[in-house]
């Protein structure tokens, strides 16, 4: 069974330096996981080095203050929404960081190891593995349209001759409602690079030489959450 090495005495100097370099080095280590496969700035990964120190401080100061715990919460929490968005890579980091940190401040140093190792090897088998990646085949298309051209079977026919498989995702609006945006999911009929220049000069005929925009899925369109 996990054991904390604080006493309930007190924290003594021995136990506050042990947890202490724990975070240090999960910090540094969870930093340097997140550059594996990724874009990163270097600030993110020096604030994922520090943020488990950081946090144990914290946590080790509002130790078995209930009201304090609470407040700490609501601090972490106005820090995340005052931060510039982040992907879904970064946020899990950041929470990797101060779940780590929580465990350390709270003197469970083996509990932070294992869960540290397990989340390790996790993102990393499943960055390395391609886990959830989109299909190459599978693109995503953008339209620009004016707004008396009704876009309701416009491009059926130009999707018919080359693509497999085309879903409507979203309709907006554009430049003070005088165009349309469309965006779809497609599936291109044949080899991309052959018929993917025919394909959107069909398009740029169709929609009068307007914005047409072809690239993989999940570069066009902004990460959701």
């Amino acid at each position: 069974m996990l054991e904390t090495v604080i006493s309930s005495e007190g924290l003594s100097i021995g136990p506050l330096l042990l947890c202490t370099l724990t975070s240090i080095v999960l910090g540094v280590l969870l930093g340097l996981i997140h550059t594996y496969k990724n874009t990163y700035s270097k600030g993110l990964i020096v604030t994922l080095a520090l943020l488990p120190v950081l946090v144990q401080a914290v946590i080790m100061m509002v130790n078995g203050n209930i009201g304090a715990g609470v407040a700490v919460a609501g601090a972490f929490s106005l820090v995340r929404f005052r931060s510039a968005p982040g992907s879904a890579r970064e946020i899990s980091a950041v929470f990797m960081a101060v779940a780590v940190g929580i465990a350390t401040g709270m003197g469970y140093i083996t509990y932070a190891i294992v869960i540290f190792i397990a989340a390790a090897l996790l993102t990393l088998i499943l960055f390395t593995v391609k886990y959830g990646d989109i299909r190459d085949s599978e693109r995503e298309l953008k339209i620009t349209i004016p707004e008396s051209l009704d876009y309701n079977g416009a491009f059926d026919d130009i999707f018919a001759a080359y693509t497999k498989k085309t879903e409507l995702v979203r309709v907006k609006s554009t430049n003070l409602g005088s165009m349309f945006e469309l965006q779809y999911k497609i599936v291109l009929n044949g080899d991309q690079n052959l018929i993917e220049k025919k394909f959107l000069d069909a398009l740029r005929c169709r929609n009068g030489n307007l914005n047409v925009s072809c690239g993989k899925a999940g570069n066009t369109l902004k990460e959701e959450l």
